[in-house]
């Protein structure tokens, strides 16, 4: 068997990201489950005993006008949208997921049943 030398490392790690890049371009999509352009579908439904709602914010968001709202249980849940497309909000702040319904359950997680204080405004 050959020895194994830096050169014929190199050269099968080269060849594995290839593949893994050709693989990658290959795959199809996934459907999407909300949108990701533009602003994410509202929801409306009971997560856990708790009533979780997201819908477009009209004016007013606190980073660059329109938003998207968030609530829990009829208290605003604040949620931020991350450059890389994911979602954050004040509970789960360091676990990012993929659309606001998301975060509104994570937070609901976390939560572990206690109530969703207002977050007061600067």
């Amino acid at each position: 068997m050959p020895e194994l030398t830096r050169r014929r490392a190199l050269t099968a790690a080269a060849a594995l990201s290839a593949t893994a890049a050709a693989n990658a371009a290959l795959a199809p999509a996934a459907p999407a489950a909300e949108h990701h352009h533009g602003s994410p579908e509202p929801f409306d439904e009971v997560y856990r005993g708790r009533r979780i709602q997201g819908r477009p914010a009209s004016g007013g968001g606190h980073h660059h006008g329109a938003g998207y709202a968030v609530f829990v249980d009829g208290v605003e849940l604040h949620v931020m949208q991350n450059a890389d497309s994911t979602w954050i909000s004040v509970v789960s702040h360091y676990d990012p997921v993929p659309t606001p319904r998301a975060a509104a359950r994570a937070a609901v997680d976390e939560l572990q049943g206690a109530a969703l204080l207002p977050f007061p405004a600067n």
